[in-house]
């Protein structure tokens, strides 16, 4: 059974559409990230999953049972759902006990108990049921808020940004926990973040969204390697698009010579355009060469070097070793890669 089925849903904001007939099925404990620009609809998504606002057609259903369509809408709290937030909405006056154990008052104090202290101990947070939200650490407020989401078993967890907030160098631990803490609870999530790196490590399957739609849900490899359009392979990376010929099922030919690709290409595109990434680029020093060096930066380890090239800009790194001549002419090669060729 599908944790999550979202059919042809719609929804207008003074008569401006948000979101589209909008598709979406979550299997039974996965993990999904909507991602995408700001105001493509994924907050907007979430809404409507979480019952905070009511579409105008279509219709969504949760653990088997329709929560929403034209003539049935199911309020919020009969949804069973747990929700974390980018603030993690925890009440400032109640210790860590009280903040899970908010969401359990239909149980007994005995089961109330047991419930909470098995999610202090999921969520490693022995010895501090008693202190309050301000004497914790922003990891720490964050498992609080996970243990009080999970505590009454929802059927689907939904997080908006819960990792925003959260210091760089804890923030990928804290992922990994939280991620594994779900995936053993047996529980699926939506997850919305506007972060490709957090997107990655936190999510089975990403859907990426553009125009209140879906571009494209797959898992991040399949995302990079078969982007199904030019829109979903921008927002994955910073590129330049050079004119190609396809010249067999494994490479194409440009202006920089022929490039071989590492997945097979498609039979029916013979001509187009190829989407190229930064890490897909090398710069050397060559009499013939046609690229702009606009910029050079170090920046450690590497140079970034910012070029011009078929009158695109883009910013290539190089290790610091490979020190280019700015003065003499630089020509790119292409490497081997998952070639994105559009038609």
């Amino acid at each position: 059974m599908s944790s999550l089925i979202l059919e042809k849903v719609s929804y207008q904001y003074q008569q401006q559409a948000v979101i589209s007939d909008l598709d979406l099925t979550v299997a039974h404990n996965e993990i999904v990230c909507l991602l995408g620009a700001s105001g493509c609809g994924k907050t907007t998504t979430l809404k409507a999953i979480a019952g905070l606002i009511k579409p105008q057609s279509g219709r969504i259903a949760i653990h088997g049972q329709c929560v929403s369509n034209k003539q049935f809408f199911v309020a919020p709290q009969h949804r069973n759902i747990g929700m974390m937030f980018q603030d993690y909405a925890l009440f400032p006056h109640l210790s860590v006990f009280q903040n899970i154990a908010f969401g359990l008052s239909k149980l007994n104090n005995s089961e109330r108990n047991t419930r909470v202290a098995q999610m202090i101990e999921l969520v490693r947070l022995e010895g501090l049921e008693k202190r309050f939200p301000h004497e914790l650490s922003g990891g720490q407020q964050q498992r609080v808020a996970i243990a009080r989401a999970l505590a009454y078993k929802p059927n689907l967890l939904l997080l908006d940004e819960p990792f925003s907030n959260i210091d760089t160098q804890v923030r990928f631990q804290l992922i990994n926990d939280i991620r594994s803490i779900i995936k053993d609870q047996q529980v699926s999530a939506i997850f919305v973040s506007h972060s490709k790196d957090e997107a990655f490590a936190f999510a089975d399957k990403l859907a990426i969204m553009h125009e209140g739609k879906i571009a494209q849900l797959d898992s991040a490899k399949t995302l990079f390697q078969k982007p199904k359009t030019k829109a979903v392979a921008e927002f994955l990376g910073q590129g330049i698009y050079l004119d190609a010929q396809r010249y067999n099922g494994q490479s194409v030919t440009t202006q920089f010579g022929d490039v071989s690709s590492l997945i097979t290409l498609s039979q029916s595109q013979t001509s187009g355009q190829i989407y190229v990434r930064p890490q897909h680029l090398e710069l050397i020093n060559d009499p013939q060469g046609d690229v702009e060096i606009v910029q050079q930066r170090f920046i450690g380890t590497d140079y970034v070097y910012h070029i011009k090239v078929a009158d695109q800009q883009l910013e290539v790194p190089a290790p610091a070793e490979q020190l280019l001549d700015t003065t003499k002419p630089v020509s790119l090669k292409i490497k081997a890669h998952a070639v994105n060729f559009f038609s």
